[in-house]
């Protein structure tokens, strides 16, 4: 392909993803992928970030003449299922619930209104801060088991903080019946008190721990909601992976789970 300088470059795939998988790549310190509609929204939201002193988002070059965005590569470790033990560590979650908490605090300078944003899985209540919302661990840049970085933001929109903090946790706890932690490569371990580290690495005060299980029902909620429509407008992507997965069944041993499970994260943030 031709490159951003206009040189003939080699390009170098990059693993991970759902609905972009196998159409992300490198070519030497930058990375390519898909852009959106929103992408430059996106692009002004990063650049605020960093402007306030928060490194750990890509930094935006901008939108190719094929259609694609270019975003500086962030040199480390990105997880992928089966996800490797070390990323599965209290430490890695931890970190990635502080690295959440620095994102937040640098979207409280940036205006989102007169941006377009996705509304795949954004906050049902509305909010007025930028959020990730799909901060899963193939989403997260590591540096010797330490977050240091998110990654794909195409899922950015306003919302609520604490509803933010709900998506991460259902994606990194994780909030999944057994069969699906096991299919992800997730090892067995005691998910309430893992639910207790993210809020305690976020530094969630009490209002927030008692926001938090609400906010996990509505963030699993919009996920199985914008699953279904994408499978219904049938985007090949997603029909495959709910065929892989199990369908609408996989959506169901979720919930079975989280509410037989319910109040043992309760107790747990107590």
């Amino acid at each position: 392909m031709i490159g951003h300088s206009g040189r003939v470059s080699d390009e170098q795939q990059l693993d991970g993803g759902i609905a972009n998988a196998g159409n992300v790549v490198r070519v030497g310190p930058h990375v390519l992928r898909p852009s959106t509609e929103h992408s430059t929204s996106v692009h002004a939201f990063l650049r605020a970030a960093q402007r306030v002193g928060f490194d750990g988002v890509p930094t935006p070059v901008g939108i190719d003449r094929d259609g694609r965005e270019r975003l500086v590569f962030i040199d480390g470790d990105v997880p992928v299922p089966p996800y490797p033990e070390w990323s599965q560590s209290d430490t890695a979650l931890a970190s990635i619930a502080r690295l959440l908490r620095k994102l937040h605090d640098a979207s409280r300078e940036f205006d989102p209104h007169g941006f377009g944003w996705s509304d795949s899985l954004a906050d049902p209540a509305g909010g007025t801060f930028v959020c990730h919302n799909d901060v899963c661990p193939e989403n997260v840049v590591f540096r010797a088991g330490i977050a240091v970085a998110l990654l794909d933001f195409e899922f950015a929109a306003p919302g609520r903080l604490i509803y933010d903090i709900a998506h991460l946790a259902r994606l990194c706890v994780p909030i999944e019946d057994e069969f699906d932690q096991t299919r992800l490569g997730w090892l067995p371990a005691d998910r309430p008190t893992r639910l207790r580290l993210v809020a305690d690495a976020y530094g969630l005060d009490r209002d927030g721990r008692s926001e938090l299980l609400p906010a996990i029902n509505d963030a699993i909620d919009r996920v199985e909601n914008a699953v279904r429509r994408s499978v219904q407008a049938g985007h090949p992507k997603s029909v495959d992976m709910w065929n892989r997965t199990g369908g609408g069944e996989r959506y169901e041993r979720r919930r079975r789970w989280w509410i037989l499970h319910h109040d043992e994260f309760a107790a747990s943030l107590t």
